[in-house]
């Protein structure tokens, strides 16, 4: 069985899609294993489907195309919208808006094929489609991404044997907040309320080292975060490991590849520093932990000094250590991570 490009691109959209009817992803991976040269055989281990089905949706894809993997049509009054029409609608979500409009609303598609709001919205939602949500991303230029980023991903998956590895960054500018008016505490059928203002007391820098192999976290807060600091952070991440190896990774801030840093290199031949590439901070497990402390301690906390807020910082860290696990980091090939194409200077 061979599929058009566009017949590609729209069956593996379908089979990632959260939302899509989840029979319509099965016979959409169906018909990608089809294509590929598997057996019936095959696609049935791979996907639990019958044969009987799996040679039902390949026939009615084959007389078809796409509109044929949806269910028919069922009993009752007849669809009022034709289906071309409804082709239309889900398209239309993906191509750019009138000039003056950031997206699609579900008002302006149904006033543009004259049908309710409600059908257009029932469309999207069978479809995956969601023209009123956006997430951010980060595309990194780094020419060397791939080694760099088999060389982060093989430390988590296959470390040198009695080795250690650490996931080092900084959490940078923590601001010590005062609610200045009182928690309204969490009650049956009442969310926990504070208030909307707030006093800056300072801020400060948390140092974090993740021990990959335990989940382990050894925190220091700082009131900058220079070369020097770091330096100073570094020495306690390797006390008490003698001449035992380690593997610190790290990304690309500019306090990290000073002087300072690369003589305590030179003083610790066991360390070896490994950094991530360019806005590819997602490799560091570090990262992951930053958001936990922050969702469960810093965004929602009330602090009443510097002071007050790093003993809280490191009470967590405490805490945390008493029953924390590894992260399980689980290999994705990078080179389908979204990257910035190169411009060569001419």
């Amino acid at each position: 069985m061979i599929l058009e490009s566009f017949e590609k691109d729209v069956l593996r959209e379908w089979t990632r899609a959260t939302t899509i009817d989840a029979g319509l992803a099965r016979r959409a991976r169906v018909i990608l294993l089809l294509s590929e040269g598997k057996t019936l055989r095959e696609v049935k281990t791979l996907t639990g489907m019958g044969t009987k089905h799996i040679t039902k949706w390949r026939d009615r894809f084959v007389n078809d195309g796409l509109e044929g993997l949806y269910d028919a049509p069922r009993s009752g009054r007849p669809d009022e919208i034709p289906l071309e029409t409804k082709v239309k609608i889900i398209e239309i979500a993906k191509t750019p808006p009138p000039d003056g409009l950031s997206h699609w609303s579900s008002y302006e598609v149904a006033k543009r094929f004259k049908v309710g709001p409600t059908t257009v919205q029932l469309l999207w939602r069978k479809a995956g489609i969601k023209p009123h949500r956006q997430e951010t991303y980060m595309a990194s230029n780094d020419p060397e991404f791939f080694r760099k980023a088999t060389d982060v991903i093989g430390l988590y998956l296959n470390p040198p044997d009695n080795a250690v590895v650490f996931c080092v960054d900084e959490k940078t500018a923590i601001q010590a907040l005062d609610r200045l008016q009182p928690l309204l505490p969490l009650k049956n059928g009442l969310i926990e309320k504070r208030g909307f203002e707030y006093e800056r007391k300072g801020v400060s820098s948390l140092y974090a080292a993740l021990d990959v192999a335990t989940g382990k976290v050894i925190g220091e807060c700082s009131p900058r975060h220079r070369s020097v600091d770091l330096v100073r952070f570094l020495d306690k991440v390797v006390r008490g490991r003698g001449n035992q190896e380690m593997h610190l990774i790290m990304d690309n801030l500019s306090a990290h590849k000073t002087k300072t840093v690369a003589e305590w290199l030179g003083r610790h031949h066991n360390v070896t520093i490994h950094f991530t590439p360019t806005y590819s901070s997602w490799l560091n497990q570090v990262e992951i932990w930053f958001s936990i402390i922050t969702s469960k301690c810093i965004r929602r906390g009330s602090f009443l000094s510097v002071a007050d807020m790093v003993k809280k910082i490191m009470s967590f860290i405490k805490l945390h250590n008493k029953d924390c696990m590894p992260f399980k980091w689980s290999y994705n090939d990078p080179r389908k991570r979204i990257r910035v194409p190169l411009i060569k200077n001419s």
